[in-house]
């Protein structure tokens, strides 16, 4: 039951501001990742949010941004629809103008992230503002999310080796111009892989952000970037000082190989031959006594192994975020 409009998903965070929770935004490049999500997002009757940045988007369509967003938004719809929980898309990490166009244009995402974060901020105000205008020509209702303050990490081909906190004032004027839905900041997470342990985290600066934009009549929900390597206890405090969204995409990445290493690993005779003088594959080893095990090497075995352990994945944090469930549609 995919529900693509941003009116849902705004309700979604609605509940999330008032009761305290987050939603776990999730990454993919793929459809094995996908379906995992899906699956564990049911599970715990938890609404999801999918998100494609860019380089996934080019990936999925072999190059082709445009050709990816409808090959995996479609993907997405019709495998959502199997299910009885709210399933969205964010655009994450989006640069290209031209390229939020189309997306507002096809009307297949329930919101678009603009990240000009790396800009100066008038020139982050003017990208964003322009984004929210795109998003308003729309029929569908889009969410437009928006960044202030730089996370330290490469995301999607966007790198800063600093991290530069958010400023509560310009985040109140920041919204205030831009008219953004949601305020991305920067309060100590880092892009890519990170540990908890080694992370300058600034709860009491994302209470501060929230309470300032507050008092000025600006109740939005705000986004954490970067949060692979959070530890639970961290993130928890996150959720109560206005965080509604919570990145995820490098822990995912990790769980796929990860899987796939450790199947082929122990099954490691089944695939490569015990001599490398038998590896002729361009005649699918008729030299030799040995042959692969199809049982191993069908990329569906590993792809339900995948599935499997991204559905596990996603469905601890849920309840980690505290939207296990809390699905509005299930």
């Amino acid at each position: 039951m995919p529900f693509y409009s941003g009116n849902e998903l705004a309700t979604v965070y609605e509940d999330a501001l008032e009761h305290g929770f987050g939603l776990v935004a999730s990454n993919i490049a793929e459809p094995n990742i996908m379906m995992g999500l899906i699956e564990g997002a049911d599970r715990k009757n938890s609404d999801l949010l999918i998100q494609l940045s860019a380089g996934a988007s080019r990936f999925a369509g072999f190059g082709d941004p445009v050709a990816g967003l409808k090959s995996m938004g479609t993907y997405i719809q019709t495998i959502a629809e199997r299910y009885d929980i709210g399933v969205f898309l964010n655009m994450d990490h989006q640069t290209d103008l031209e390229f939020i166009e189309k997306q507002v244009e096809l009307g297949i995402p329930s919101s678009i992230m603009i990240d000009a974060s790396h800009e100066s901020f008038e020139k982050n105000v003017e990208r964003s503002q322009r984004a929210v205008e795109l998003a308003e020509q729309s029929d569908e209702e889009i969410l437009i999310e928006a960044e202030l303050g730089q996370i330290k990490g490469a995301e999607d081909n966007i790198e800063s080796a600093r991290a530069f906190y958010t400023d509560p004032e310009l985040a109140v004027e920041f919204v205030d111009r831009t008219g953004c839905d949601l305020l991305a900041i920067s309060v100590g997470t880092q892009h890519g892989v990170a540990k908890g342990k080694d992370l300058e985290l600034r709860p009491d600066l994302a209470g501060e952000i929230r309470d300032t934009l507050r008092d000025h009549g600006l109740d939005v929900p705000l986004v954490l970037h970067g949060s692979s390597g959070v530890q639970p206890e961290q993130l928890q405090q996150m959720l109560t000082r206005g965080i509604c969204k919570i990145n995820k995409d490098t822990r995912y990445q990790y769980e796929y190989t990860r899987t796939a290493y450790d199947l082929y690993r122990e099954n490691n005779r089944a695939i490569v031959p015990p001599s490398p003088a038998q590896a002729d594959r361009g005649t699918f080893f008729n030299d030799t006594d040995w042959s692969p095990d199809k049982d191993v090497f069908d990329p569906r075995v590993n792809g339900r192994n995948i599935r499997e352990r991204i559905a596990d994945v996603h469905a601890q944090l849920t309840e980690v975020a505290g939207s296990a469930g809390r699905s509005r549609f299930g």
